[in-house]
This record gives structure tokens, sequence and C-alpha cells, in this order.
């Protein structure tokens, strides 16, 4: 997933000249007003001219030094943005290193773990480093666990192996839960952000399935559990007032019986999604009332 960053703050051409212009004519009013009672011949050709040099100034500093400025933070930004693309933890470890765990060979493999681990840490809400390192957290467990069932009872492996898997268990857990954290609020956000009905519902699927996939491994995680109804209640939570929405505007129109059909699926998707009691029950309320209410607008309507 790219890494989104804060775009700089830019105002559209046209509100920041309709802002430029109303600051201008303040300042126009402002000096006439001043000049002319210091009975000044001709204030408004002063304010005239002084009203100019504000208004070119709004213009130089937009179209010159703003957008040079601006120009230069996204060259940044991309460069940064490429680099965190093509990041790549550096890596001593092959496939080799997991055919035996040998004491120095697991003791070394852990202190790598560990190190980019160490790496990712620092990165912050970097979430393919998270990933990355869970992997690699995933493949010594699992080559551990086998060894550990064909190691004999007193052999110095065993401690070592023992050790090792419970220092990188941590770890797994740790940064499994982290980019499942970060990737699901960064589609949550995504999908808040976006328009059309089948975006939003797509992207916050997409949250959900990554938080159920950190649910197998951890299906007791408390964070887990949390974040997966979260997610379910906004995915409902789309559905539903995009019934409530079109019900809305027909209503508006004054096409009564198809708003009441609308409430009706949208009371239909409610009792299907898998929303908190309350929640649920007030949304219901809600949308009964609208009914009822639409049914007597309707009958007036008739009675016309």
């Amino acid at each position: 997933m790219p890494v989104h960053y804060r775009r700089p703050f830019w105002l559209p051409a046209s509100n920041y000249y309709i802002l430029a212009a109303s600051v201008t004519a303040a300042f126009f009013f402002l000096v006439w007003g001043i000049l002319h009672e210091g009975d000044e011949e001709t204030p408004f050709i002063v304010a005239g001219i002084g009203a100019s040099l504000v208004l070119g100034s709004a213009v130089v500093i937009r179209e010159i030094f703003l957008r040079k400025a601006r120009h230069r933070y996204l060259l940044v930004e991309r460069k940064l943005d490429y680099n965190v693309k093509n990041f790549s933890l550096p890596s001593k470890l092959s496939n080799n290193d997991f055919d035996k765990l040998t004491l120095e060979k697991n003791a070394a493999i852990v202190k790598e773990i560990q190190k980019k681990s160490e790496t990712v840490r620092g990165l912050g809400n970097f979430s393919n480093g998270h990933l990355e390192v869970f992997e690699i957290c995933n493949k010594y467990l699992s080559v551990a666990e086998k060894q550990l069932e064909t190691v004999r009872v007193g052999s110095p492996r065993l401690a070592g192996l023992r050790r090792g898997r419970e220092i990188v268990g941590e770890l797994h857990r740790y940064h499994l839960l982290s980019w499942a954290e970060i990737e699901a609020r960064e589609l949550t956000q995504k999908a808040r952000n976006y328009v059309t009905v089948s975006e939003k519902l797509n992207t916050a699927q997409e949250a959900l399935n990554i938080v159920e996939s950190a649910l197998q491994f951890y299906p007791q995680e408390a964070r887990l559990t949390e974040s997966e109804m979260a997610l379910k209640n906004f995915i409902a939570s789309i559905k539903i007032s995009h019934w409530i929405e079109q019900a809305e505007r027909s209503a508006f129109k004054g096409n009564y019986k198809r708003a009441i059909s609308l409430y009706r699926d949208a009371l239909f998707f409610l009792d299907r999604e898998d929303l908190k009691n309350e929640d649920r029950e007030a949304i219901a309320d809600k949308i009964n009332v609208e009914i009822e209410s639409l049914r007597q607008l309707s009958v007036n309507k008739k009675l016309l």
C-alpha cells in the first residue's frame, strides 16, 4: 500500500482570487475613507493605486513564490514516497539459514530478526515494513516448531529454540497487529473520503479483510475483535445511509410511495447487519418515524 502524506495547503485559484479581491476592495475603501477625511483632493486615485499594488502583489505571491514553494515540496514528497515504496529491509537471512537451526545459527537468526524489528519501529507508520518482519517471524516460528518436535531431550538446542520461539513470537504478534492497524486505519480514512457508495464499500471491505486475516493468527486479540466490529458497523452504516439518502431524495421530490419502499429496504438491511442492539434500535426508530410521517403526507396529498 502506498504511503500517504498530508498535502500542502493550496487554495484553488477561484477561491484565492475571490479572497484577494475582497481584501483589495477592503483596502481601497479603508484608504479612501482615511484620505477623504483628511481633505485629500483625489483620494480615490491614491486608494486605487494602493489597491492595485495589493492585488498585483497577491498575484505575484501565488503565481511565483507560493507555486515554486509548493512545487519544491511536492518534488521532495515524491522522492520520499519513491524511497519508501522501494524500501526493503537489509537481510542477511536466506532460505538455507532455516534448513537446520543449530545453536549458533538460531541465535544469529533471532538477533537478525530483532534488528529488523528495531529498524521498522524507527520508520513509524510504515505498514510494509511491519508486514515484512511479520513474515520473517512467521517463517522462523514454523521452522522452529518443526525442529522442536525432533530435537532430543537434553540437547543444548532445546533451550535455544524455546527461547527463540518466545522472543520471535512476541515480535510476530507486535508486527502483525501494527500492520493490520495501520492498513485498516488508512483504508478506512480513504473509504470516508470517497464519494460513490461502491468505492466506499470496496475500500472498507478491504480493511475488514486485513483485520480478519490477522484474526486467523490471534482470534482472541481484543484490538482485532474491536476493529472487526467497528469496520462491520462502518460498512453497515454505508449501506443503510445509502438507502436512507435515496429515500430522502424521493420524499423531497414528492414520491412518497418510493420513499417508503426505500426506507423499508433500509430496515431490511438493518436487520441483517451485525450492529449493536442500541445502534440498531435507534436507527430503526428514526426510520419508522420517517415512514409514518410519509404515510401521513401521502394521505394528505390524496385528500387535496
